[in-house]
């Protein structure tokens, strides 16, 4: 399943491609890829085709594009285009004479444009889905209840769809607070990991860097969030931020060909995961510091978690 990095690899890429240009037409291949689109796929279609997209705007793993009316762009948006991506969606674009991928299941017509440099850009926006987790529908959308943007984009409008006003804001959002994370962290009297993938909470985060940031901040994912005083939030915060950040320039995290950007390029970043898949390989921290641990997986909700014994000891007062 994608996290924050991926998705936000996913955003920019449609942010510089699509911002701005005009759906021109729908082509739907699979109407399973519009089941969350309860009006049905004529009403997609009516409803994107001639719509510009204004911004595209992620928060958590949430992503959607704010549609306006060209006609006029003065008015404040109302809907949104939301793009589930699913356990394998794909946002690609591609020029209309480019083969069709073999799990095409939505091609959306932009109108023409060019870079800075003059080049025409590709006039696709295609998603592929090979296991038809993912989908995409319209939306409404409305005002954010603390006046802020709804996540992380260029409009900065006050606007979220309904389907993500649930969704904490995540670290790499300017409008995130740690005060208030602190405060409602300490209040879950839960385990820190399952804090973390607490989308409610803060969101973004997944089993992969849930575990990065706990082993680079030396936490088990069992401490009592209740027993986190403000500099073990900090840290933890700082460990999240962190990972995620050299994950984005990696451009995310790929272990098989169904996660890549909207050019079809894959992430690199699991080249320096410290402790996700490493079970039975060195601690690299311990080596440097002349110790040969090994990072251990254990079972954690169904899936399972990695950490290095010796840098993350369990608590005492361990909480799942």
């Amino acid at each position: 399943m994608p996290e924050l990095p991926e998705v936000e690899v996913v955003r920019r890429g449609l942010a510089r491609w699509v911002s701005g240009r005009i759906i021109e037409s729908a082509q739907i291949l699979d109407a399973r890829s519009l089941r969350r689109h309860v009006a049905g796929t004529e009403d997609f279609i009516g409803t994107v085709a001639g719509s510009r997209v204004r911004d595209v705007v992620r928060r958590g793993k949430f992503l959607w594009m704010i549609l306006e009316e060209p006609a006029d762009p003065a008015d404040v948006p109302h809907v949104a285009l939301m793009a589930h991506l699913g356990m394998s969606g794909q946002l690609l674009i591609e020029q209309p004479e480019a083969p069709s991928e073999k799990h095409l299941k939505v091609r959306l017509q932009l109108s023409p444009a060019t870079d800075d440099d003059g080049v025409e850009l590709p006039t696709e926006l295609r998603f592929v889905d090979q296991r038809i987790f993912g989908g995409m529908f319209v939306t409404e959308l409305e005002a954010t209840p603390d006046h802020q943007p709804g996540g992380l984009g260029d409009g900065l409008l006050p606007l979220i769809p309904q389907q993500a006003a649930h969704i904490a804001r995540d670290p790499l959002d300017a409008a995130f607070s740690r005060e208030t994370f602190h405060a409602r962290l300490r209040a879950r009297k839960t385990g820190l990991k399952r804090a973390l993938l607490d989308q409610g909470l803060i969101s973004g985060i997944g089993n992969i860097y849930a575990d990065e940031a706990l082993w680079a901040a030396r936490f088990h994912y069992a401490r009592p969030t209740d027993t986190m005083r403000r500099p073990d939030t900090e840290r933890i915060l700082d460990a999240v931020t962190s990972v995620m950040s050299r994950a984005l320039d990696a451009g995310g995290t790929s272990f098989d060909s169904l996660y890549v950007n909207v050019n079809g390029s894959s992430g690199y970043f699991a080249r320096e995961l410290e402790a996700y898949g490493r079970e039975g390989r060195p601690c690299r921290r311990c080596a440097a510091e002349g110790r040969q641990t090994l990072i251990k997986r254990e079972s954690f909700m169904g899936r399972s978690s990695s950490l290095c014994p010796w840098c993350q000891p369990r608590p005492r007062n361990a909480r799942l």
